[in-house]
């Protein structure tokens, strides 16, 4: 019996050994690189990028041509965040919202209004209305700074050769007219449809892309897994270029966390270039050193989202973010030029 339970032991011993050897082999294995070219969404120099929210949605109304142009006179290498949706006619235009009764003068799906019809009859996307389940749930509250003043198309300072679209209703704004405007900018595009929808407003994302070459530059996202799953297929059957940039959802993002925490990040195959993370969620700690290193490793580049406070900014730039996402382009910009002084 004794003999036996040492065999025993002497097996489980070497099982383990083997097992710690094989783990251990594999947590130092070279990382592969899961975007295989060069990764714009990484920083240039020892700041991250400064990425507007929205074109800063705390300055100006958001996903309005204007919101881009007082982002881009803060800093003309601003990086632009944005959400988009499609049309009835087809259109994508920028919106956070699939409907538009929070941040306009009407209501309704985006899916049900021609774009058309958005321009004839000069829909305002200046507001910031109370909703409930994405309806117009009181009165109406045209967009004012933290300061209460109201803001209009006017007040941008807008560089030089450019004059405001309207001077007092901020219209809508499409993907092209964005890519148009600012056609070295790098952009943050968000699809905000579900399902088929958000499938076709992808289709056409990707036609614009196309049409101004403008796949080194523009990063795809979406929190909808189908649509995430639709970037990788697209990718996996080439209907798109290697340049082609894509972020995960937050189960890609989950996987790849785990992974790293236990040194297997080895396995995390998806092709993408860049994480946009919250600096914390559901308590854990996502801004760390670590993860920036090890998303590095896989020429992955890491953005934070949404950091409006000084010092959040301040330790995001200490673990080596490569891209800060704000509401207040201008507060992030006087927090980069501290570092200059």
């Amino acid at each position: 019996m004794k003999e036996r339970t040492k065999k025993r032991l002497k097996t489980t011993a070497f099982v383990f050994a083997i097992l710690f050897c094989v783990y251990f082999a594999i947590a130092l294995w070279p990382r592969p690189h899961n975007y295989v070219l060069d990764n714009p969404m990484m920083k240039d120099g020892e700041l991250p990028i400064l990425i507007a929210h929205g074109g800063g949605n705390r300055e100006f109304p958001d996903n309005t041509l204007e919101a881009f142009y007082n982002a881009y006179s803060v800093d003309p290498r601003v990086m632009m965040e944005t959400d988009v949706s499609i049309t009835k006619d087809g259109v994508i235009i920028l919106s956070h919202d699939t409907t538009l009764d929070r941040k306009t003068n009407v209501t309704g799906a985006i899916a049900d209004w021609n774009y058309s019809d958005l321009m004839a009859q000069r829909v305002d996307f200046g507001y910031t209305n109370p909703t409930k389940d994405d309806q117009l749930s009181g009165e109406r509250k045209h967009f004012t700074d933290d300061n209460g003043v109201a803001r209009y198309p006017t007040d941008v300072d807008y560089p030089a050769g450019v004059t405001p679209r309207d001077e007092t209703v901020f219209l809508a704004t499409t993907l092209e007219d964005l890519l148009i405007a600012f056609p070295n900018n790098r952009i943050n595009v968000e699809i905000k449809q579900s399902g088929e929808l958000g499938i076709r407003a992808f289709a056409e994302v990707v036609r614009l892309l196309e049409k101004y070459d403008a796949f080194d530059r523009v990063v795809l996202a979406s929190f909808h897994n189908e649509i995430y799953d639709t970037f990788k297929q697209w990718q996996a059957d080439g209907k798109v270029p290697e340049e082609f940039m894509y972020s995960p959802g937050i189960a890609g993002a989950a996987t790849f966390y785990a992974l790293q925490l236990v040194g297997l990040d080895v396995f995390f195959g998806d092709g993408m270039c860049v994480f946009q993370l919250p600096m914390e969620e559901y308590g854990i700690d996502l801004a760390t050193r670590t993860m920036v290193r090890s998303a590095h490793k896989h020429n992955l580049a890491v953005h934070y989202w949404t950091v409006n406070d000084p010092e959040d900014m301040r330790e995001l730039i200490g673990i080596g973010a490569d891209g800060i996402m704000t509401d207040y382009p201008h507060r992030l910009k006087e927090v980069y030029d501290s570092y200059s002084k």
